[in-house]
């Protein structure tokens, strides 16, 4: 199942669904707001359900742009979470708390920008990558399907 494929076998259509499982789940996912992962999921998911029996390689591809918007999404929500604690802190404390939580949020700002970096460069590379028929493993990507 998880057989390494190869540019000789996928054809042209193959790489066309696998390529657009990338971008159709960026483009859902950027329209959607990056935060809003939940659309890019939905997206490469579609994709999966349509190939996963005729064609694999496309399948294979699906299933991973389908882990890695999951992950980001995931990644987004817990970032979120950690942000409205933060926010909750410095509330809570009257402001005293600023002192502490300031910093934290500015590296939750620049932890927010590397992962809305990350996700767009990653999807562009997988989506060059299926399109020259080869294949892509997402970094830092929790694969559940």
């Amino acid at each position: 199942m998880n057989a390494m494929l190869h540019r000789e076998d996928a054809n042209l259509a193959d790489r066309q669904w696998a390529a657009g499982a990338h971008v159709t789940a960026l483009v859902l996912a950027l329209l959607t707001s990056w935060t809003a992962g939940f659309a890019g999921m939905l997206a490469a998911g579609a994709v999966y359900l349509l190939k996963r029996d005729d064609a694999p390689f496309a399948a294979q591809h699906a299933r991973e742009a389908f882990n890695f918007n999951l992950s980001m999404f995931l990644y987004a929500c817990g970032i979120c979470a950690v942000g409205f604690l933060l926010l909750g802190a410095t509330v809570l404390t009257l402001g005293i708390g600023l002192i502490v939580t300031l910093p934290a949020g500015l590296m939750l700002l620049v932890a927010i920008a590397a992962l809305a970096v990350m996700w767009l460069v990653c999807s562009i590379v997988a989506a060059v990558k299926a399109w020259n028929g080869e294949d892509y493993r997402y970094p830092l990507t929790l694969r559940l399907l």
